[in-house]
């Protein structure tokens, strides 16, 4: 799960992480007061859209006058922010951020992640802050401060000390790094955090160290843990498709393609799309019906994929283990006969009671090309989908 930056930076305050003074505002008619409250004569508009390169996208806009800032709220509020992270769609801006401007000095990167290589939370440190941090590692790798944090061992003041000299940072800024470190650290331990990202942390011409911006990923599976997180969550920011899926226990990611996905098993999954890929298709999702699905499952799944504008076929791949291929024929059926079918479909059903299930769609009075073998289902189904789409 993502959050805005608003809500990272108000995490990083209750653990002695700085931020920059700064007020959200939902509406322009809010800008003038939140600069009068701010003071100063510079600020700084940022859209809060679950997305990084907000810079790059025209999403950050720095202000010389109280008239500026209600012109860059006017220009984001209502619109939808296209970053390098977003798709075509972009995200939409419902609230912005009014920051204060800051004499910067210095600007540095500071994150954790669980670095599965390694098996342990690794913190990265870097004096280029405010690039991305993959084009740094790509490019000039040397320049990237790595250290490794047993899951079961603790991060020490010494540890970020050592870091924070190799960042260059002396007396009451390494005092500040330290006490910074170790909050983003408590964070990610004690909230079950992915990734955790201050890009830039700055420092200042009167020696304070800042976190200019804030990224914070939670771990879904230990959301149930934390309530308080949980009540952060922006379902505008995030697919609509995809909300709908997990109500009903589907794993579900929308793509680009035009050839819609219905399998069970990620592992499953992946390599159908590869297949798809591989003989000239492109898959439009990723969908994963689980192993232990029900009929009215794959029913939702199957009116999920068809409701995708981009869609122009669908292929079902299923090898019945757990789940049985008869209840997978009779939730295709089930959907069909609810949104109809106006797409070409092709199944192919192997294992438990893929006969029976195979003979429930060729019996059935829908259009429904079923086949045996998985490569020969992939087939099938680019050149349907490119007779549809010509």
């Amino acid at each position: 799960m993502h959050i805005h930056e608003y809500q990272a930076k108000g995490l990083f305050r209750q653990f002695n992480i700085k931020t920059p003074e700064a007020i959200l505002i939902n509406s322009t008619s809010e800008a003038n007061k939140a600069c009068a409250n701010l003071g100063g004569n510079i600020w700084v508009v940022k859209a809060q859209v679950h997305a990084g390169g907000r810079g790059k996208g025209g999403g950050v806009i720095l202000c010389r006058s109280v008239e500026e800032v209600e012109a860059a709220c006017n220009q984001l509020f209502g619109t939808r922010l296209i970053t390098p992270q977003t798709d075509a769609k972009g995200l939409p801006i419902n609230q912005l951020l009014i920051e204060g401007g800051q004499s910067i000095e210095r600007e540095l990167y500071l994150g954790l992640l669980v670095d599965r290589q390694t098996q342990k939370i690794t913190i990265l440190a870097s004096t280029e802050g405010g690039m991305d941090i993959e084009k740094v590692a790509s490019e000039t790798p040397d320049k990237i401060i790595k250290f490794g944090v047993d899951p079961l061992g603790v991060l020490n003041i010494d540890d970020c000390a050592s870091i924070a000299s190799k960042l260059g940072l002396v007396d009451s800024l390494k005092d500040q790094f330290v006490t910074t470190l170790l909050g983003l650290y408590e964070i990610f331990t004690s909230k079950d955090v992915s990734l955790i990202e201050i890009n830039p942390l700055i420092t200042t011409i009167d020696n304070n160290l800042l976190a200019l911006d804030g990224k914070i990923d939670f771990d879904d599976n230990a959301l149930y843990r934390h309530e308080d997180i949980v009540e952060l969550r922006d379902i505008s920011q995030e697919d609509e498709k995809e909300n709908e899926a997990s109500e009903h226990q589907l794993n579900y990611i929308s793509l680009d393609g035009t050839i819609g996905c219905m399998v069970n098993g990620a592992g499953l999954a992946m390599a159908t799309m590869d297949l798809i890929e591989h003989h000239g298709g492109s898959p439009a999702n990723f969908l994963d019906v689980g192993g232990g699905t029900t009929a009215d499952r794959v029913a939702k799944a199957f009116e999920l994929i068809q409701t995708q504008k981009n869609v122009v076929g669908i292929l079902v791949n299923i090898f019945g283990g757990i789940v049985r291929c008869d209840l997978i024929a009779e939730g295709i059926l089930r959907a069909i006969e609810k949104v109809g079918l106006n797409l070409p479909i092709v199944v192919r059903l192997e294992g438990t009671n893929a006969t029976a299930g195979l003979k429930l769609l060729d019996d059935s009075n829908a259009d429904i090309h079923t086949e045996a073998d998985l490569t020969q289902a992939a087939i099938k189904i680019v050149a349907l989908s490119k007779e549809v789409s010509v």
